[in-house]
Formats: C-alpha cells, sequence, structure tokens
C-alpha cells in the first residue's frame, strides 16, 4: 500500500473593490461544493516528476505537462530543498483542476498553493510555512510577472487577508463578517490579468488616491471593530473597477440588478471576469444567484456559488493507495 498526500487549495477574491493589490478573501460555497483545485503527489519509480491532470477546467491547460504551473513547483521546490543539502523525490503529481483559468478567482494561487503544500508533506514539511509562503510567491510572479500576495494569501492561510509587505510579514488575517453571504459567479468568459492590468490608467488623480486610502483605511477599521455598516459602506472601487467594468459584459447589470435586491455591495473579483455580490439575507443571495445563472452566465463553464469565508484555507490529508 502506497502513502500519498492530498491537498487542497480554495478559490479566492482579491482586492474586493476597496483593496487593490491589498485586499483576498478564501471562498467557501455553503452547500460545501469544492471550489478550489487538489494536488495529490504519490511515490513514482520514473526518475523526476511525471504531471497528470483531470477536473472539470483540465482541458484549458497546456498540453505540455512540462508547461504546468505543477510541475514549475516542482522544480522550484527541488532548487529550495538542494539550498537545505536535501534531495526531492521522484514523484506523480495529480493536478484536479476545478478553477477556469483567467477568471478572477485565483486559479494560478489555488494550483500552486496545493501544489507546494503537497510537496512539503510529502517531504516531511521540510520548508516549513515562511519557506513555502515565498516559494507560492514565486511561483505566482512567474505566472503575473510580478509577485501578489493578494490570492495566494488567503488561498493558503485562509479567512480574509491584508496584505502587508513590511518588516518581513507578508500578509495578516482581518476579521470578517460571518453573516455575510459572498454570492460569486464566473460567466464562462476569460479576462486575462495582462489586459485587466493595461487598461488600468499609468496616473491618477491626486482625489481618487486619497479616496482609495481612505476607504481601505476604514475598511480594516470596521473589520477590527466588527462595524459591518462601515465596512459595507467603504465597499467602492475608484482604482480599477471604473475601466475594468468594460471588460464584462453584462456587469453593469448585474450591479444595478444586486442593488434591487439590497445587495451590500456588487465588485469584481480580481481582475475578472468573476464578480461577487454580498447580501446579509440569504433569500436575497439565492435569488441573486438564480439571476446571473439566468442573465450572467455566458456559457457552459460558467458557474455561481452562495459563499462564506473560507476560514481554514489550504489542507492536506494523508491517503492510503
Amino acid at each position: 500500500m502506497t502513502k500519498a498526500y492530498r491537498a487542497y487549495a480554495p478559490a479566492s477574491a482579491a482586492n474586493l473593490s476597496v483593496g487593490f493589490d491589498l485586499l483576498g478573501a478564501a471562498l467557501k460555497p455553503i452547500n460545501n461544493a469544492p471550489l478550489g483545485d487538489f494536488v495529490t503527489v504519490r511515490p513514482s519509480m520514473h526518475e523526476g516528476c511525471t504531471v497528470i491532470c483531470s477536473g472539470r477546467y483540465a482541458h484549458k491547460l497546456p498540453s505540455d505537462p512540462k508547461k504546468n504551473i505543477v510541475y514549475d513547483a516542482y522544480l522550484l521546490y527541488r532548487e529550495e530543498l538542494r539550498k537545505h543539502g536535501k534531495a526531492v523525490l521522484n514523484l506523480e503529481l495529480e493536478l484536479q483542476k476545478n478553477l477556469p483559468v483567467c477568471s478572477g478567482l485565483g486559479s494560478s494561487a489555488a494550483s500552486v498553493v496545493a501544489a507546494v503544500v503537497a510537496l512539503d508533506a510529502v517531504h516531511d514539511h521540510a520548508l516549513g510555512e515562511e519557506g513555502k509562503i515565498k516559494l507560492m510567491g514565486a511561483l505566482e510572479g512567474k505566472i503575473s510577472g510580478s509577485i501578489h500576495y493578494d490570492n495566494v494569501a488567503p488561498c493558503y492561510f485562509g479567512g480574509l487577508q491584508l496584505i502587508i509587505g513590511e518588516c518581513g510579514i507578508i500578509s495578516e488575517r482581518l476579521p470578517s463578517f460571518p453573516q455575510w453571504y459572498w454570492v460569486s459567479c464566473f460567466p464562462g468568459i476569460k479576462v486575462s490579468t495582462a489586459a485587466a492590468r493595461s487598461i488600468l490608467p499609468a496616473q491618477y488623480r491626486r482625489q481618487d488616491v486619497i479616496t482609495y486610502g481612505r476607504h481601505l483605511a476604514s475598511f480594516v477599521h470596521a473589520c477590527h471593530c466588527g462595524n459591518d455598516k462601515l465596512a459595507a459602506a467603504c465597499l467602492t472601487d475608484v482604482i480599477a473597477e471604473p475601466y475594468r467594468a468594460q471588460l464584462i459584459p453584462g456587469f453593469d447589470l448585474a450591479r444595478q440588478y444586486g442593488a434591487a435586491l439590497q445587495a451590500i455591495a456588487t465588485g469584481i473579483s480580481g481582475s475578472g471576469s468573476s464578480i461577487f455580490s454580498i447580501f446579509t439575507s440569504l433569500e436575497a443571495a439565492q435569488e441573486m444567484k438564480e439571476w446571473l445563472e439566468r442573465n450572467f452566465i455566458d456559457n457552459e463553464d460558467g458557474f455561481c456559488h452562495i459563499c462564506t469565508i473560507d476560514e481554514q484555507g489550504a489542507r492536506v490529508e494523508t491517503i492510503e493507495e
């Protein structure tokens, strides 16, 4: 009987309107559906690493396994072990790809986090927490062109994360609001991070920068004080949404419908194309979900879930095969 390790990393919503590149939340469907990626590692007789893919969105990945981010994770993990004078095992990595790419749900981060967590588990946690999170950031940076932790941090640590990046602190968990229901919807179309970033202006007006800082600071304050009304009032985006909305057909109409249902806020998840609407009423959240499924989802790749914050983040289990 062979011992294998299976890691799960949840989807995440970054920016959250008020915190461009500085906020991210891990998501968990209330029906306990797996909204995230799994990576299973098992010993292999073959030299190095072999990668196999399964799951709903496996066909969207590169056909060459060596171009898969999970394979890159193995290579970088091997380099880190060598720095510690240790050898990497020969392994088979199976990626169950449940998150669509270029969706605004932290798809690449979920694959990266699950891969690193599983690799570290099979190597008796050789890197430790700090080593793992830095490796995750490096892998995510390889995809996006620069290191961003607004998906990696919530995906790995769970909860609502504020990205710090000072004094050796990557992020800190913020108190969240358990009474909030997050309706997360992927319409089935792709918006590349590169396209979403290129559409943003090179410079911003002073008043917009001040508004951004005021809203973010007030939101963080509201989280620590448990003031949900103040937190909700700050969930507006003056940095990205005014420009990125045009990349997502039907976004403005979805926001109007959410407002009619008394949504706390409706915004773009990450760089899109997924969106989120927040409600305090489960009944209203269910109505929003049904409306989005009828009017916002564009094709069979799309989906919609009512979520709460996933406080656990990435986890790994041992399985006997």
